[in-house]
């Protein structure tokens, strides 16, 4: 059987010179686990700063966020800090502009927001400041001082020129800055012109003015805004890799930052499958030019391991296909280093049972098409790519299961000839080969019970398997106690198979139970009921009854109702795989039967709308009873102590840690 890929644990001694290199060359590489993987990066990290400010313009020029490198991994150069530097001002100074021209519009606008409002107003001019917030001074300056007044005012106040020339002015403001605006008018020897007292409203020259002043400020800020998107796009390119190899470049200077170091070189050790040893020597040789020194340790040599105070990282290497499982195992939790890999066993076991639950060709093959599609990169279904082969798998065990029973989205009709085809080649042509829908014909109950049967089987096979691994694995951690006792040792296991071959005599061969069958049964159950004391016994341990003779019995008198629960739910579990799939075919069921009662267009919709529901409502329901399954029939029998997952270093883009 598979087992856990073997590990070697590394001791790297690296000038600082090479430092960088060497790193840069295990975060490609992507198969290297530090020893210590909760390492603390100390000290500066200026690349990390940079990619911090260059994802700030990003934003400011609302050009889209990378996901992934597009590049080859580099670090960044001298040229690139001084690209940097200087996209950066240029962006920084397109940014000011643009404020600068956001604030003069925002003033703008309040003036002549505020002038409009009292355009139409009926009282008397000389009225209009201690009616509103706006403060209004029109009068004459010296021409050659407009330009200074102007720039005096800044951006708190509305200068506009009312003539051709620069004599005649007016001045609007909020009140608040009436006497800012009054002491700079008067420096610049401002006289205000008399307004008769009997005007009524704004001036029209006034709102003209304001108006004009309002487009010409828009008109700034449009082309300062085009300006900022035609940068974006043609920098586009070279802000992309700055991001990139600063993104690369602060994830190694956060590494290096954590390492142990000396004044001239730098020691890190981590954990690397055994496979890659040769390769990887020889690629860090020619990478320093000899000048790395490099110690591999097997497991039992490393002082941590053998005192228990580390776990060895599992690592499973796998094929395209047995890639895409791996995640149910790790979500449940790691194997120990050196077990068996029990991922080839979920694959199949998945599969079939999802099958045998949901079997429908026409379904199948939606999940095979979306599996195939989305290995083509042609549909995204939000992170579900990566589980790309496990719908190919279904899908292909669906159609399968599908042709046996005859349907095709629901419809009894359209496989018929292939069933009566199939099946005559064997005798009979019959409509379906295996029927699944229940009647009152004895011999379609008897089918029935006979898939219920079917299914326990299968659920015996997966109960074994689970059994098998855990004595296997207990045997190879050379913990004897364990694989020879307990519930999922050797003698759990034989009681198990011996009462199930013990019930299929009496039930299918009425063999009459004798003493042998009991000895073997009691004696197992024994074995297994006082595994605790018996696994001291093998282990060299003392006391043989830790908590004492009363406790062992009390002990064993719980093993043995847990025991005989759990196998019998173990085993009774899988009554719902049969179940499911007679519900499934219930439901294809009550789909034709709408169709045909409903007219064409209603029952093509009826048709559509059901099989829709189906496959994705059943579909997520049939998924997580096969986990369900997995997990509580399966993983449980050998997932007795989870090991560590194998976590190696990675640059991937936007990482800010190793």
């Amino acid at each position: 059987m598979p087992k856990t890929t073997t590990m070697r644990l590394l001791e790297l001694i690296v000038y600082k010179e090479d430092i960088k290199n060497v790193l840069t060359y295990l975060g490609k590489l992507g198969e290297f686990q530090f020893q210590d993987d909760k390492m603390e990066s100390s000290g500066s990290n200026s690349d990390l700063e940079m990619f911090d400010r260059l994802e700030n313009v990003r934003v400011a020029l609302d050009i889209d966020g990378l996901t992934s490198f597009r590049e080859e991994i580099k670090l960044p150069e001298e040229k690139d800090a001084k690209d940097a530097e200087k996209f950066i001002a240029q962006v920084d100074s397109l940014h000011e502009k643009e404020l600068h021209a956001q604030d003069d519009l925002k003033r703008v606008s309040e003036a002549y927001t505020e002038a409009m409002a009292f355009g139409n107003l009926q009282v008397p001019y000389s009225q209009l400041e201690s009616l509103t917030f706006l403060t209004l001074r029109i009068g004459k300056i010296p021409p050659e001082k407009f330009d200074e007044l102007k720039f005096a005012l800044g951006q708190r106040v509305v200068l506009v020129k009312l003539g051709n020339d620069n004599s005649r002015v007016m001045v609007a403001c909020p009140k608040k800055n009436r006497f800012f605006a009054d002491a700079e008018l008067k420096k610049v020897g401002f006289v205000e012109i008399e307004i008769s007292k009997d005007f009524k409203g704004i001036p029209e020259d006034v709102l003209s003015r304001l108006s004009s002043e309002k487009k010409s400020v828009e008109s700034v800020l449009s082309e300062i805004q085009q300006e900022r998107k035609n940068f974006a796009e043609t920098h586009k390119d070279l802000l992309y890799h700055l991001l990139q190899v600063y993104s690369a470049g602060s994830q190694i200077n956060s590494v290096k930052n954590s390492l142990e170091s000396t004044d001239y070189v730098y020691r890190l050790t981590g954990w690397l499958p055994a496979y890659r040893i040769k390769d990887f020597i020889k690629d860090v040789d020619k990478m320093t030019e000899g000048r790395t020194g490099i110690r591999d340790f097997l497991p039992s040599e490393v002082p941590s391991v053998v005192s228990g105070s580390e776990k060895v990282p599992v690592h499973l290497k796998h094929g395209k296909i047995l890639q895409n499982f791996e995640r149910m195992i790790f979500s449940y939790g790691s194997p120990l280093y050196g077990t068996i890999d029990p991922t080839p066993f979920v694959a199949i076991f998945f599969t079939l049972l999802f099958g045998i639950m949901f079997g429908d060709a026409g379904q199948g093959l939606v999940f095979l098409i979306i599996g195939i599609l989305m290995t083509k990169k042609i549909i995204k279904l939000g992170g579900w790519e990566k589980f790309n082969i496990i719908f190919i798998a279904i899908g292909i065990s669906s159609t399968i299961m599908g042709i046996l029973t005859g349907e095709f989205f629901a419809n009894g009709e359209i496989l018929r000839p292939l069933s009566r085809f199939i099946t005559g080649l064997f005798g009979t042509p019959r409509d379906e080969i295996l029927p699944m829908m229940p009647s009152s014909d004895p011999a379609s109950i008897k089918r029935m019970f006979l898939f219920f049967g079917f299914t326990v089987g299968v659920g015996f096979i997966i109960n074994t398997t689970g059994l098998i691994v855990n004595i296997i694995n207990q045997f190879s951690l050379r913990r004897l106690g364990k694989a020879l006792f307990g519930k999922t040792g050797l003698s759990g296991a034989i009681f198990f198979w011996y009462v199930i071959a013990f019930a299929l005599r009496i039930a299918i061969f009425h063999h009459v139970p004798n003493v042998i069958d009991w000895i073997i049964i009691a004696g197992t159950l024994l074995l297994t009921a006082f595994c605790e004391p018996l696994e001291r016994v093998v282990e060299h341990e003392s006391p043989v009854f830790e908590n004492g003779v009363f406790a062992a019995v009390i002990g064993a008198l719980v093993e043995v109702i847990e025991v005989f629960s759990s196998y019998l739910s173990n085993t009774v579990s899988f009554l719902r795989v049969g179940a499911f799939a007679l519900a499934h075919a219930v439901l294809g069921y009550i789909i034709e039967m709408l169709v045909e009662t409903t007219p064409s267009v209603g029952g093509l919709l009826v048709c559509i709308i059901g099989n829709a529901i189906v496959v994705v409502l059943e579909g997520m329901i049939v998924c997580i009873q096969v986990v369900r399954l997995q997990y509580y029939e399966f993983f449980s029998k050998f997932f007795t102590e989870t090991g560590r997952e194998f976590n190696p270093f990675s640059i991937v883009y936007g990482g800010k840690k190793k």
